[in-house]
Parts: C-alpha cells; structure tokens; sequence
C-alpha cells in the first residue's frame, strides 16, 4: 500500500492550535513530542499500550478524552466512556473503542489532549508545590505519573542530593539509564530533573529538523519499562481508504466512510479498528 505520511508541518499545526485553544506553552507540547515520539503520530511502544505523538497508555487516553473531549468535538467518545466501581475506565463497544484509542494517531486530536492533560497537571502541582510549575515538571508529570512526579518534585525540594533509585526503584529497574550514570552510580534527584530539562530543552529547540526518534525517548521517560517504535507514518485517511476498499472487497458494497475520524458512525468504528491493525503489521 502506497501513502503519504503525516508531515511534520501537519503535527507542528495541530500542536499550534492546541496551544492556542488550551493557553499550554507551544515549544513545550513541542518540546514532549519529539521526545515521545520522534514526531511521529503512528509511533507504537513495545511492551505497553503507549501509542501516539505523546505516547499515551490506554487508561491515561480514556480518561482525559472522557473528561476534556466534548470541550474538543469528541463528545461521541467521551459519552461512551464508562468507570467501574474501581474506578477503571472502558468502552462497551469493542469498534467504538477502537475509534477512540486510534484518536491517539490523529496529531489534531492527540495534540489537544495532551495539552488538557498538561493544563490539568500544572494546576495540580501549582497547589502542592506552591510555585509555578515549569515544563519539566509537566512533562515529569506526563510520564512519571501526576502522583509520582508529585512525590519526586516535592522530595527534590528538600532533599535534592536524595538517590532517585532508592525513591523509584522498579522505576530504576526498568530505565537503568535515567537512574544511573555512566559508572553504574545512583544519580541524584537533581541530576535526574537537569536531565529531563537538558532533553525537553533541546528537543524544542531542535524539532523542526527531521524528526527520529530518541534514546531517551525509550529510555528515560517510558516510566513502564517500554521502547517506542516508529510506524511507518501512515497517514489515517489513507489508511481509512485502505480499509474502505478491504471491507468493500469482502462485503461487495459501497461503505460510506465518513470524512472527519473524530466523528465516527458505527461503520468508521469498525474501519478504525482495521486502521489500527493495519498500522501495527
């Protein structure tokens, strides 16, 4: 199947007007993309459900397309998301939430999300830490967890020489490389943040050239152990033509695709689902 990809100019646009709808700084939702994902909009973890220009897991998406979609257009999705009594989140129908979580690969969608999230971060971590949070906190918050980049930062400011592995240590486990340096020695709190800002810094400044995935990306940030893998930077409505034609190949009729992914009929669901399998062969 020949497609066209997903250019960095369409992400740079879509994260443009997330930052501009949610008021969340450009250069950091920027900055985090290019660290997630290189960006690219089909990159794919390995060993989690993380997919996306900001790598979310399955649990993280639903959750804040069902609190902050409908502010977005998404209020299809965000309706057909229901909480257990513990408080895990699902979808009822297996091609509705198919559509949902391919949102994920849309960078429109993906890029207004991530930057609620971070919206909603940085009010939480404003009022435990009373002070303004900086991107870095906001991404250690995207990766580490709001409780755990909570825990991390307010630890740092009065204990910044404390061992990062002895407060994270299946974290250390599974990202050796954000935990220890070159020596094999436990690096500090300090030193860990000054890591992730050096990264999230460069990252934005130097988004524009071609985008490749990083080491750190697999490494430092995947809280869960993960490595990301690129896609091959599909483009979603080729993708979708593809599975048009695929379904139509099997039932003999004419399915009527609809043109905007972020509002799906029951058909498109079905199709979303194929896009996503497609995706990740």
């Amino acid at each position: 199947m020949t497609v066209n990809p997903i250019t960095t100019s369409r992400i740079q646009s879509a994260i443009a007007l997330a930052s501009s709808k949610t008021g969340v700084d450009f250069d950091y939702l920027l900055g985090q993309a290019k660290l997630e994902s290189g960006l690219n909009a089909n990159a794919k973890a390995g060993t989690s459900s993380a997919s996306g220009l900001y790598q979310f897991i399955e649990q993280s998406w639903l959750s804040v397309v069902k609190k902050h979609g409908a502010e977005h257009g998404m209020a299809w999705a965000a309706n057909s998301i229901g909480t257990s009594s513990s408080g895990r989140l699902s979808v009822g129908d297996a091609g509705t939430k198919a559509a949902i979580l391919a949102l994920r690969n849309d960078p429109n969608a993906a890029s207004l999300m991530a930057a609620e999230y971070a919206s909603d971060n940085k009010a939480s971590l404003e009022n435990t830490l009373n002070r303004p949070a900086s991107g870095t906190d906001l991404y250690m918050a995207h990766f580490m967890g709001l409780g755990g980049a909570t825990k991390f930062l307010k630890t740092m400011q009065t204990n910044p020489q404390a061992s990062g592995a002895a407060l994270f240590p299946a974290a250390a486990r599974a990202n050796h490389n954000v935990f220890y340096d070159s020596n094999n020695q436990p690096r500090t709190l300090s030193a860990i943040y000054d890591r992730f800002a050096d990264k999230l810094g460069g990252a934005a400044a130097g988004a524009s050239a071609t985008a490749t995935p990083t080491n750190f990306a697999s490494q430092a940030l995947d809280m869960d152990g993960s490595t990301v893998i690129t896609g091959s930077n599909e483009s979603a409505d080729d993708a979708l033509a593809w599975a048009t034609t695929a379904m139509n190949k099997f039932t003999g009729r004419t399915t009527q695709a609809a043109a905007n992914i972020l509002r799906p009929t029951p058909d498109t669901a079905r199709l979303a689902y194929m896009m996503l399998a497609r995706l990740g062969a």
